[in-house]
């Protein structure tokens, strides 16, 4: 019986810390006040607390995706299979950083045995575009994917 207790109470902490470790969000964590500033007033955010259940779900599930990145779009410039693909590959992306050193190129690779060049993060294809058609002055078969990208300095123009 003694057994049965100690165990029953260590299952209850353990699922405690569990449910103690998810993270939850609110609106008004977003907009955190640092201190006083002249001229500043005060933000009162009323709303429904299902509001912030979103928003802690969208946290997460952004955090969840590979590497911390961002869905976006990424201009392929190379893909092949065959036996020197990988050299062919690198060849490309050297030319290509040479080319546009402003742009930044990812050598990838998918099974079951391509090699793929991509280059560019944009958040839409519209970002890409123009770009698009300036790449494909010199890679004529180039087009859009859709890619987990890193995050854009937005800062830079």
């Amino acid at each position: 019986m003694k057994k049965q207790t100690v165990f029953l109470s260590f299952f209850i902490l353990f699922a405690l810390n569990i449910c103690d470790a998810q993270i939850f969000f609110r609106t008004a964590d977003l907009f955190r006040y640092t201190g006083p500033r002249s001229g500043s007033g005060e933000l009162n955010i009323i709303q429904n607390l299902s509001v912030d259940t979103l928003i802690s779900r969208y946290v997460l599930a952004n955090r969840l995706l590979a590497g911390g990145d961002m869905e976006g779009f990424r201009i392929q410039i190379y893909r092949n299979s065959n036996r020197n693909a990988r050299e062919e590959s690198n060849k490309v992306r050297a030319e290509f950083m040479i080319e546009f050193p402003d742009i930044p190129s990812y050598a990838e690779y998918a099974e079951p045995g391509y090699f793929l060049v991509k280059v560019g993060d944009f958040r839409t294809k519209l970002e890409g575009t123009k770009l698009l058609y300036l790449i494909r002055k010199k890679y004529p078969n180039a087009y859009m994917v859709p890619c987990n990208i890193n995050f854009p300095d937005l800062n830079k123009k």
